[in-house]
Protein backbone atom coordinates (compact mmCIF):
# COMPACT_ATOMS: atom_id res chain seq x y z
CA UNK A 1 0.00 0.00 0.00
CA UNK A 2 1.60 3.49 -0.98
CA UNK A 3 0.39 4.74 2.50
CA UNK A 4 3.55 3.12 3.78
CA UNK A 5 6.09 3.52 0.84
CA UNK A 6 7.96 5.99 2.85
CA UNK A 7 8.49 3.93 5.70
CA UNK A 8 11.92 2.91 5.19
CA UNK A 9 12.52 5.98 4.88
CA UNK A 10 11.23 7.04 8.47
CA UNK A 11 13.03 4.13 9.76
CA UNK A 12 13.99 4.75 13.68
CA UNK A 13 11.55 7.81 13.51
CA UNK A 14 8.76 7.56 16.60
CA UNK A 15 5.18 6.64 14.75
CA UNK A 16 3.31 7.14 17.91
CA UNK A 17 4.07 8.09 21.78
CA UNK A 18 1.61 7.04 24.58
CA UNK A 19 0.32 9.40 27.69
CA UNK A 20 2.96 6.87 29.67
CA UNK A 21 5.40 7.64 27.36
CA UNK A 22 5.55 4.08 25.53
CA UNK A 23 7.33 5.04 21.97
CA UNK A 24 7.58 3.60 19.20
CA UNK A 25 8.82 4.04 15.59
CA UNK A 26 7.88 3.04 12.00
CA UNK A 27 10.48 0.23 11.96
CA UNK A 28 9.13 -1.36 15.05
CA UNK A 29 5.57 -1.66 12.77
CA UNK A 30 7.25 -3.11 10.33
CA UNK A 31 8.36 -6.12 12.35
CA UNK A 32 5.01 -6.35 14.12
CA UNK A 33 2.83 -6.10 11.04
CA UNK A 34 4.88 -8.66 9.72
CA UNK A 35 4.50 -11.07 12.62
CA UNK A 36 1.23 -10.27 12.13
CA UNK A 37 0.58 -11.52 8.99
CA UNK A 38 2.77 -14.77 9.74
CA UNK A 39 0.08 -15.54 12.42
CA UNK A 40 -3.02 -14.77 10.65
CA UNK A 41 -1.43 -16.42 6.90
CA UNK A 42 -2.67 -14.78 4.84
CA UNK A 43 -5.56 -11.96 3.26
CA UNK A 44 -8.26 -13.20 6.28
CA UNK A 45 -11.11 -10.99 7.57
CA UNK A 46 -10.74 -9.75 11.49
CA UNK A 47 -12.18 -8.06 13.92
CA UNK A 48 -10.16 -5.41 15.61
CA UNK A 49 -12.19 -3.63 18.87
CA UNK A 50 -10.43 -0.56 18.76
CA UNK A 51 -9.10 1.75 21.55
CA UNK A 52 -6.67 4.62 21.62
CA UNK A 53 -3.59 2.56 22.39
CA UNK A 54 -0.46 1.62 20.68
CA UNK A 55 -1.70 -1.68 20.82
CA UNK A 56 -4.65 -1.27 18.57
CA UNK A 57 -3.02 1.23 15.94
CA UNK A 58 -0.20 -1.00 15.00
CA UNK A 59 -3.34 -3.98 14.62
CA UNK A 60 -5.15 -1.30 12.00
CA UNK A 61 -2.18 -0.60 10.09
CA UNK A 62 -0.46 -3.55 10.44
CA UNK A 63 -3.63 -4.71 8.87
CA UNK A 64 -3.04 -2.09 6.07
CA UNK A 65 0.14 -3.30 5.05
CA UNK A 66 -0.35 -6.72 4.76
CA UNK A 67 -3.66 -6.88 3.03
CA UNK A 68 -5.42 -8.53 6.14
CA UNK A 69 -9.00 -6.83 6.05
CA UNK A 70 -10.22 -5.84 9.53
CA UNK A 71 -13.43 -4.63 10.39
CA UNK A 72 -13.14 -1.47 13.24
CA UNK A 73 -15.07 -2.19 15.92
CA UNK A 74 -15.33 -0.26 19.04
CA UNK A 75 -13.91 -2.00 22.40
CA UNK A 76 -16.89 -1.43 24.32
CA UNK A 77 -18.91 -2.65 22.13
CA UNK A 78 -21.91 -4.63 23.19
CA UNK A 79 -21.42 -8.77 23.52
CA UNK A 80 -24.65 -9.26 21.61
CA UNK A 81 -24.08 -6.31 18.89
CA UNK A 82 -20.63 -7.98 18.58
CA UNK A 83 -21.79 -11.37 18.18
CA UNK A 84 -24.69 -10.45 15.60
CA UNK A 85 -21.51 -9.04 13.35
CA UNK A 86 -19.18 -12.45 14.08
CA UNK A 87 -22.69 -14.48 13.17
CA UNK A 88 -23.44 -12.08 9.71
CA UNK A 89 -19.74 -12.08 9.04
CA UNK A 90 -17.93 -14.99 10.43
CA UNK A 91 -14.31 -13.38 10.80
CA UNK A 92 -11.16 -15.52 11.18
CA UNK A 93 -9.72 -13.59 13.71
CA UNK A 94 -10.14 -11.43 16.58
CA UNK A 95 -8.18 -9.00 18.17
CA UNK A 96 -9.27 -7.31 21.32
CA UNK A 97 -7.66 -6.07 24.29
CA UNK A 98 -7.00 -8.08 27.04
CA UNK A 99 -9.87 -6.59 29.31
CA UNK A 100 -12.10 -7.71 26.66
CA UNK A 101 -11.15 -11.43 26.13
CA UNK A 102 -14.76 -12.52 27.36
CA UNK A 103 -15.81 -10.92 24.03
CA UNK A 104 -13.56 -13.48 22.21
CA UNK A 105 -15.58 -16.73 22.91
CA UNK A 106 -15.50 -19.82 21.09
CA UNK A 107 -11.57 -18.23 20.46
CA UNK A 108 -8.07 -19.62 21.24
CA UNK A 109 -5.28 -16.89 21.88
CA UNK A 110 -2.70 -17.38 19.68
CA UNK A 111 -0.45 -14.45 20.42
CA UNK A 112 -0.05 -11.58 22.70
CA UNK A 113 1.15 -8.10 21.88
CA UNK A 114 1.24 -5.58 24.53
CA UNK A 115 -2.17 -5.57 25.92
CA UNK A 116 -3.43 -6.81 22.84
CA UNK A 117 -4.63 -10.46 22.15
CA UNK A 118 -5.08 -12.18 18.39
CA UNK A 119 -7.45 -14.59 18.99
CA UNK A 120 -8.33 -17.56 16.12
CA UNK A 121 -11.69 -18.46 15.94
CA UNK A 122 -13.31 -21.87 15.32
CA UNK A 123 -14.72 -21.15 12.23
CA UNK A 124 -15.48 -23.19 9.06
CA UNK A 125 -17.26 -20.54 6.81
CA UNK A 126 -14.84 -17.94 6.13
CA UNK A 127 -15.67 -15.28 3.78
CA UNK A 128 -14.50 -14.82 0.37
CA UNK A 129 -12.79 -10.98 0.22
CA UNK A 130 -12.41 -8.91 -3.23
CA UNK A 131 -8.80 -8.56 -4.25
CA UNK A 132 -9.28 -4.99 -3.17
CA UNK A 133 -11.05 -4.98 -0.05
CA UNK A 134 -8.82 -3.13 2.41
CA UNK A 135 -10.86 -1.77 5.11
CA UNK A 136 -14.54 -2.30 6.52
CA UNK A 137 -16.16 0.07 8.61
CA UNK A 138 -20.21 0.39 10.35
CA UNK A 139 -22.15 2.65 8.71
CA UNK A 140 -23.99 3.35 12.17
CA UNK A 141 -21.73 1.26 14.71
CA UNK A 142 -23.74 2.56 17.77
CA UNK A 143 -26.79 -0.21 16.66
CA UNK A 144 -24.71 -2.62 15.71
CA UNK A 145 -26.33 -2.60 12.05
CA UNK A 146 -24.67 -5.52 9.12
CA UNK A 147 -24.24 -2.69 7.27
CA UNK A 148 -21.09 -2.13 6.48
CA UNK A 149 -18.71 0.45 4.32
CA UNK A 150 -16.37 -1.27 1.63
CA UNK A 151 -12.88 0.39 1.21
CA UNK A 152 -10.17 0.21 -0.66
CA UNK A 153 -6.24 0.97 -0.63
CA UNK A 154 -6.84 3.29 -3.52
CA UNK A 155 -10.03 4.88 -1.73
CA UNK A 156 -7.69 5.40 1.90
CA UNK A 157 -4.14 5.85 0.18
CA UNK A 158 -5.83 8.69 -2.36
CA UNK A 159 -8.08 10.22 0.55
CA UNK A 160 -5.10 10.38 2.82
CA UNK A 161 -3.07 12.47 0.54
CA UNK A 162 -5.91 14.64 -0.31
CA UNK A 163 -5.58 15.49 3.20
CA UNK A 164 -2.35 16.02 3.82
CA UNK A 165 -2.26 18.51 0.98
CA UNK A 166 -5.04 20.59 2.04
CA UNK A 167 -4.13 20.56 5.27
CA UNK A 168 -0.18 21.15 4.99
CA UNK A 169 0.71 18.11 7.00
CA UNK A 170 4.50 17.96 7.30
CA UNK A 171 6.77 15.49 9.06
CA UNK A 172 6.89 17.62 12.22
CA UNK A 173 2.91 17.60 12.72
CA UNK A 174 1.95 15.70 16.25
CA UNK A 175 -1.59 14.92 16.65
CA UNK A 176 -3.13 14.26 19.34
CA UNK A 177 -6.18 11.81 19.18
CA UNK A 178 -9.34 12.89 20.16
CA UNK A 179 -11.97 10.62 18.36
CA UNK A 180 -11.69 6.66 18.13
CA UNK A 181 -10.07 4.42 15.53
CA UNK A 182 -13.65 3.09 14.61
CA UNK A 183 -14.84 6.33 13.36
CA UNK A 184 -14.02 7.51 10.10
CA UNK A 185 -12.75 10.87 11.30
CA UNK A 186 -10.13 9.35 13.41
CA UNK A 187 -8.99 6.82 11.04
CA UNK A 188 -8.31 9.65 8.65
CA UNK A 189 -6.40 12.01 10.58
CA UNK A 190 -3.89 8.76 11.29
CA UNK A 191 -3.76 7.82 7.88
CA UNK A 192 -3.20 11.37 7.02
CA UNK A 193 -0.65 12.16 9.28
CA UNK A 194 1.86 8.24 9.25
CA UNK A 195 1.63 9.17 5.50
CA UNK A 196 3.78 12.09 6.13
CA UNK A 197 5.71 10.26 9.06
CA UNK A 198 4.47 12.23 11.68
CA UNK A 199 4.48 11.17 15.03
CA UNK A 200 1.15 10.76 16.80
CA UNK A 201 -0.15 11.83 20.21
CA UNK A 202 -2.14 8.56 21.91
CA UNK A 203 -4.19 8.94 25.02
CA UNK A 204 -7.76 7.52 25.92
CA UNK A 205 -8.17 10.77 27.90
CA UNK A 206 -10.69 12.73 27.19
CA UNK A 207 -11.02 16.55 26.54
CA UNK A 208 -12.82 16.70 29.75
CA UNK A 209 -9.61 15.43 31.72
CA UNK A 210 -6.83 17.40 33.49
CA UNK A 211 -4.55 14.66 32.01
CA UNK A 212 -5.18 15.01 28.69
CA UNK A 213 -4.24 18.73 28.12
CA UNK A 214 -0.87 17.55 30.46
CA UNK A 215 -0.23 15.38 27.72
CA UNK A 216 -1.05 17.47 25.05
CA UNK A 217 1.66 20.27 26.33
CA UNK A 218 4.13 18.23 27.58
CA UNK A 219 4.25 16.28 24.12
CA UNK A 220 3.84 19.48 21.79
CA UNK A 221 0.25 18.35 20.23
CA UNK A 222 0.39 21.14 17.03
CA UNK A 223 -3.38 19.90 15.88
CA UNK A 224 -6.91 19.10 17.56
CA UNK A 225 -9.61 17.59 15.98
CA UNK A 226 -13.18 17.46 16.99
CA UNK A 227 -16.92 17.03 15.61
CA UNK A 228 -19.61 19.59 16.74
CA UNK A 229 -20.43 18.59 20.77
CA UNK A 230 -16.44 18.48 21.05
CA UNK A 231 -16.00 22.10 20.61
CA UNK A 232 -19.15 22.91 22.72
CA UNK A 233 -17.01 21.08 25.26
CA UNK A 234 -14.07 22.89 24.34
CA UNK A 235 -15.53 26.06 24.93
CA UNK A 236 -17.78 25.36 28.24
CA UNK A 237 -14.28 24.24 29.84
CA UNK A 238 -12.44 27.33 29.01
CA UNK A 239 -9.76 26.16 25.96
CA UNK A 240 -9.52 29.41 24.47
CA UNK A 241 -7.97 30.63 27.63
CA UNK A 242 -6.00 27.87 27.78
CA UNK A 243 -1.98 28.34 27.35
CA UNK A 244 -1.44 25.68 24.60
CA UNK A 245 1.71 27.06 22.87
CA UNK A 246 2.40 24.21 19.97
CA UNK A 247 -1.21 24.16 18.91
CA UNK A 248 -1.38 25.39 14.92
CA UNK A 249 -4.52 23.82 13.97
CA UNK A 250 -8.34 22.72 14.46
CA UNK A 251 -10.13 20.63 12.31
CA UNK A 252 -14.15 20.19 12.74
CA UNK A 253 -15.82 17.65 11.23
CA UNK A 254 -18.66 14.78 11.67
CA UNK A 255 -22.15 17.41 11.60
CA UNK A 256 -22.43 20.55 10.55
CA UNK A 257 -21.25 22.98 13.88
CA UNK A 258 -23.54 25.56 14.91
CA UNK A 259 -23.04 29.06 13.04
CA UNK A 260 -22.31 30.71 16.37
CA UNK A 261 -19.97 28.27 17.61
CA UNK A 262 -18.30 28.35 14.17
CA UNK A 263 -17.46 32.07 14.18
CA UNK A 264 -16.29 31.75 17.43
CA UNK A 265 -13.10 29.19 16.91
CA UNK A 266 -12.76 31.38 13.51
CA UNK A 267 -12.61 34.40 15.64
CA UNK A 268 -10.13 32.42 18.34
CA UNK A 269 -7.69 30.93 15.50
CA UNK A 270 -7.16 34.58 13.77
CA UNK A 271 -6.42 36.14 17.23
CA UNK A 272 -4.03 33.62 18.44
CA UNK A 273 -2.74 33.07 14.60
CA UNK A 274 -4.01 29.59 14.58
CA UNK A 275 -5.92 27.90 11.71
CA UNK A 276 -9.42 26.48 12.37
CA UNK A 277 -10.72 24.45 9.17
CA UNK A 278 -14.29 22.98 8.69
CA UNK A 279 -14.49 19.86 7.10
CA UNK A 280 -17.46 17.43 5.59
CA UNK A 281 -17.07 14.22 4.92
CA UNK A 282 -18.68 10.43 5.34
CA UNK A 283 -17.51 6.78 5.75
CA UNK A 284 -18.90 6.20 2.19
CA UNK A 285 -16.40 8.85 0.83
CA UNK A 286 -13.65 7.01 2.98
CA UNK A 287 -13.33 10.44 5.07
CA UNK A 288 -13.19 13.42 3.64
CA UNK A 289 -14.77 15.10 1.16
CA UNK A 290 -15.15 18.74 1.49
CA UNK A 291 -13.44 21.37 3.34
CA UNK A 292 -13.26 25.56 4.33
CA UNK A 293 -10.07 26.82 3.46
CA UNK A 294 -8.68 28.63 7.25
CA UNK A 295 -8.51 32.02 5.42
CA UNK A 296 -11.81 31.47 4.49
CA UNK A 297 -13.37 30.38 7.96
CA UNK A 298 -15.10 33.72 8.58
CA UNK A 299 -15.96 35.41 5.12
CA UNK A 300 -17.84 31.88 4.63
CA UNK A 301 -19.17 31.26 8.11
CA UNK A 302 -21.63 28.11 8.07
CA UNK A 303 -20.42 26.64 4.84
CA UNK A 304 -18.73 23.17 4.31
CA UNK A 305 -16.74 25.04 2.42
CA UNK A 306 -15.52 23.33 -1.24
CA UNK A 307 -14.45 20.05 -2.72
CA UNK A 308 -11.09 18.45 -1.59
CA UNK A 309 -7.99 18.12 -4.18
CA UNK A 310 -8.83 15.63 -6.65
CA UNK A 311 -12.64 15.89 -6.03
CA UNK A 312 -15.83 17.68 -7.06
CA UNK A 313 -19.49 18.54 -6.19
CA UNK A 314 -22.33 19.16 -8.05
CA UNK A 315 -25.83 19.47 -6.82
CA UNK A 316 -28.91 17.37 -8.79
CA UNK A 317 -32.62 18.04 -8.44
CA UNK A 318 -35.20 15.16 -7.58
CA UNK A 319 -35.29 14.32 -10.86
CA UNK A 320 -31.50 14.05 -11.37
CA UNK A 321 -30.69 16.77 -13.24
CA UNK A 322 -27.67 19.24 -12.26
CA UNK A 323 -28.47 22.37 -10.75
CA UNK A 324 -26.28 25.65 -12.63
CA UNK A 325 -27.56 28.33 -11.14
CA UNK A 326 -26.39 29.62 -7.53
CA UNK A 327 -27.88 29.42 -4.11
CA UNK A 328 -30.62 26.67 -5.23
CA UNK A 329 -30.87 23.36 -3.15
CA UNK A 330 -30.24 20.00 -4.29
CA UNK A 331 -29.00 16.91 -3.36
CA UNK A 332 -25.17 17.25 -2.84
CA UNK A 333 -23.12 14.76 -5.42
CA UNK A 334 -19.20 14.04 -5.16
CA UNK A 335 -16.69 12.78 -7.44
CA UNK A 336 -13.35 11.22 -6.45
CA UNK A 337 -11.53 7.96 -6.15
CA UNK A 338 -11.73 8.00 -2.68
CA UNK A 339 -15.37 6.98 -2.98
CA UNK A 340 -15.96 3.53 -1.47
CA UNK A 341 -16.45 0.49 -2.86
CA UNK A 342 -20.28 0.26 -1.82
CA UNK A 343 -21.95 -1.40 1.26
CA UNK A 344 -21.55 -5.29 2.33
CA UNK A 345 -24.93 -6.16 4.37
CA UNK A 346 -23.79 -10.03 4.57
CA UNK A 347 -21.25 -12.22 4.35
CA UNK A 348 -21.52 -12.87 0.50
CA UNK A 349 -21.40 -9.01 -0.15
CA UNK A 350 -17.60 -9.05 0.72
CA UNK A 351 -16.61 -10.36 -2.75
CA UNK A 352 -18.17 -7.59 -4.66
CA UNK A 353 -16.10 -5.25 -6.82
CA UNK A 354 -16.65 -1.43 -7.15
CA UNK A 355 -20.28 -1.10 -7.73
CA UNK A 356 -19.90 2.80 -7.06
CA UNK A 357 -17.48 4.05 -9.53
CA UNK A 358 -16.30 7.17 -7.95
CA UNK A 359 -19.66 8.72 -7.92
CA UNK A 360 -21.58 9.21 -4.26
CA UNK A 361 -24.90 10.72 -4.08
CA UNK A 362 -24.74 11.49 -0.25
CA UNK A 363 -28.08 12.09 0.92
CA UNK A 364 -27.30 15.89 2.43
CA UNK A 365 -29.29 18.27 0.48
CA UNK A 366 -26.77 22.01 -0.31
CA UNK A 367 -27.10 25.08 -1.51
CA UNK A 368 -24.27 26.35 -3.66
CA UNK A 369 -23.35 30.21 -3.77
CA UNK A 370 -22.19 32.22 -5.94
CA UNK A 371 -18.16 31.75 -5.57
CA UNK A 372 -18.45 27.90 -4.98
CA UNK A 373 -18.87 27.22 -1.71
CA UNK A 374 -21.83 24.72 -0.39
CA UNK A 375 -23.76 25.28 2.77
CA UNK A 376 -25.61 21.95 3.92
CA UNK A 377 -29.53 22.98 4.50
CA UNK A 378 -31.01 19.05 5.38
CA UNK A 379 -30.77 15.42 4.80
CA UNK A 380 -32.41 13.74 2.54
CA UNK A 381 -32.22 10.34 4.79
CA UNK A 382 -32.96 9.56 8.13
CA UNK A 383 -29.85 9.69 9.64
CA UNK A 384 -28.71 12.44 12.69
CA UNK A 385 -25.03 12.59 14.37
CA UNK A 386 -24.90 12.10 18.32
CA UNK A 387 -21.91 13.24 19.00
CA UNK A 388 -20.13 13.00 15.69
CA UNK A 389 -21.45 9.49 15.16
CA UNK A 390 -23.60 8.59 12.66
CA UNK A 391 -26.72 7.31 13.91
CA UNK A 392 -29.75 5.56 11.51
CA UNK A 393 -33.28 6.54 13.50
CA UNK A 394 -34.67 3.03 11.32
CA UNK A 395 -31.96 1.02 13.55
CA UNK A 396 -32.73 2.80 16.55
CA UNK A 397 -36.22 1.70 16.09
CA UNK A 398 -35.08 -2.07 15.29
CA UNK A 399 -33.22 -2.57 18.24
CA UNK A 400 -36.35 -1.34 20.21
CA UNK A 401 -38.78 -3.27 18.61
CA UNK A 402 -36.69 -6.64 18.77
CA UNK A 403 -36.01 -5.56 22.39
CA UNK A 404 -39.67 -4.67 23.38
CA UNK A 405 -41.77 -7.22 20.98
CA UNK A 406 -45.37 -6.22 21.24
CA UNK A 407 -44.47 -2.21 21.73
CA UNK A 408 -44.49 0.45 18.32
CA UNK A 409 -41.74 3.15 18.06
CA UNK A 410 -40.68 5.32 15.97
CA UNK A 411 -37.46 7.80 16.01
CA UNK A 412 -37.02 11.13 15.00
CA UNK A 413 -34.56 14.07 15.75
CA UNK A 414 -31.59 16.37 14.95
CA UNK A 415 -28.21 16.47 15.29
CA UNK A 416 -27.35 15.66 19.02
CA UNK A 417 -30.87 14.85 19.97
CA UNK A 418 -32.64 12.24 19.63
CA UNK A 419 -36.40 11.51 19.99
CA UNK A 420 -38.30 8.65 20.51
CA UNK A 421 -42.25 7.59 20.45
CA UNK A 422 -43.65 4.71 21.83
CA UNK A 423 -47.11 3.46 22.60
CA UNK A 424 -45.82 1.41 25.75
CA UNK A 425 -47.71 2.96 28.25
CA UNK A 426 -45.74 1.44 31.41
CA UNK A 427 -44.85 4.02 34.01
CA UNK A 428 -41.06 3.15 34.10
CA UNK A 429 -40.76 2.14 30.41
CA UNK A 430 -38.85 6.12 29.45
CA UNK A 431 -36.41 5.28 31.99
CA UNK A 432 -35.74 1.56 30.92
CA UNK A 433 -35.94 2.70 27.12
CA UNK A 434 -33.16 4.74 27.77
CA UNK A 435 -31.17 2.84 29.83
CA UNK A 436 -31.22 0.23 27.59
CA UNK A 437 -30.44 2.30 24.60
CA UNK A 438 -27.32 3.70 26.34
CA UNK A 439 -25.91 -0.09 28.06
CA UNK A 440 -26.20 -1.35 24.41
CA UNK A 441 -25.11 1.62 22.35
CA UNK A 442 -24.32 4.90 23.91
CA UNK A 443 -26.55 6.95 22.42
CA UNK A 444 -29.29 6.63 25.74
CA UNK A 445 -28.12 10.34 27.46
CA UNK A 446 -28.85 12.03 24.24
CA UNK A 447 -32.52 10.90 23.83
CA UNK A 448 -36.00 11.68 25.29
CA UNK A 449 -38.87 8.93 25.03
CA UNK A 450 -42.52 10.22 25.06
CA UNK A 451 -46.02 8.52 24.78
CA UNK A 452 -48.19 7.99 21.93
CA UNK A 453 -51.24 6.04 22.17
CA UNK A 454 -50.66 4.60 18.73
CA UNK A 455 -48.21 5.42 16.24
CA UNK A 456 -49.17 7.12 13.14
CA UNK A 457 -49.47 4.70 10.38
CA UNK A 458 -50.10 5.08 6.56
CA UNK A 459 -52.53 2.51 4.49
CA UNK A 460 -49.28 0.67 3.87
CA UNK A 461 -48.36 0.13 7.07
CA UNK A 462 -45.18 3.20 7.04
CA UNK A 463 -44.52 5.75 9.85
CA UNK A 464 -46.02 9.16 9.14
CA UNK A 465 -43.20 10.90 10.82
CA UNK A 466 -44.71 14.40 10.70
CA UNK A 467 -47.79 13.88 12.50
CA UNK A 468 -45.77 12.23 15.53
CA UNK A 469 -45.87 15.88 17.55
CA UNK A 470 -49.20 16.46 16.56
CA UNK A 471 -51.48 14.69 19.17
CA UNK A 472 -48.68 13.62 21.49
CA UNK A 473 -49.83 12.59 24.70
CA UNK A 474 -47.60 14.37 27.28
CA UNK A 475 -48.41 11.18 30.48
CA UNK A 476 -45.10 10.20 29.94
CA UNK A 477 -41.94 11.82 28.63
CA UNK A 478 -38.13 10.86 29.65
CA UNK A 479 -35.19 12.67 29.29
Amino acid sequence: MLLFEKEKIYGDKILAVNDKDSKVTYDQLDAFSGELYSKVGGKRLIFILCENTIESLFGYLGCLKTGIVPLMLESRIHSSLLNSLIGEYHPAFLYVPENCIEKAEDSEVIWKSGSYCLCRRNEKLLPALYSELSLLLTTSGSTGSPKLVRQSSVNIETNGRSIASYLEIDANERPITTLPMNYTYGLSIINSHVLMGCTLLITKYGVLEPEFWNFARKKRASSLAGVPYTYQILKRIGFMEMDLPDLKTMTQAGGKLPTSLHKEFALYAKRTNRKFIVMYGQTEATARMGYLPADKSLEKCGSMGIAIPGGRFWLEDEQGNEIIEPDSPGELVYQGKNVTLGYACCIDDLIKPDERRGVLHTGDIASRDSEGYYYITGRKKRFIKVYGSRVNLDEVERLLKEQYEGFNFACVGTDDNLTIYTDCSSPDAGKEILDYLYRVTGIGRAAAVRYRNKIPKNESGKTLYQELETTTDNRMECK
